[in-house]
């Protein structure tokens, strides 16, 4: 069992068992993706490098994390500026398809 796997909510961006229930926190690696998520970027190239280097995974991976975290309420409770504003994007990219 690694740490990441007995923390609460360590599940919920894996993708590799179901979400825990709505009452548990999130694990720290999705605290990370949405610390990631609320900084700014000063050219093109600087967050996929931090995403490597910090979080140890490859963008594609990331955002594959992130758009399941912006759907968790525990993920709106924890940082409700970020995913509300990821959510909004979300939306208006559809709406341009």
């Amino acid at each position: 069992m690694t740490t990441s796997d007995s923390e609460p909510g360590a599940d919920s961006v894996s993708g590799a068992e179901p979400l825990p229930s709505a009452s548990a926190e999130l694990s720290a690696r999705a605290r990370a993706v949405l610390a990631l998520e609320r900084r700014s970027w000063a050219g093109p190239g600087a967050k996929e490098r931090a995403i490597r280097e910090e979080l140890g995974m490859s963008p594609v991976r990331y955002f594959q994390l992130l758009n399941a975290l912006i759907e968790d309420e525990r993920a709106l409770r924890e940082d409700p500026v970020t995913v509300n504003r990821l959510r909004r994007l979300k939306e208006e990219r559809r709406g341009r398809r």
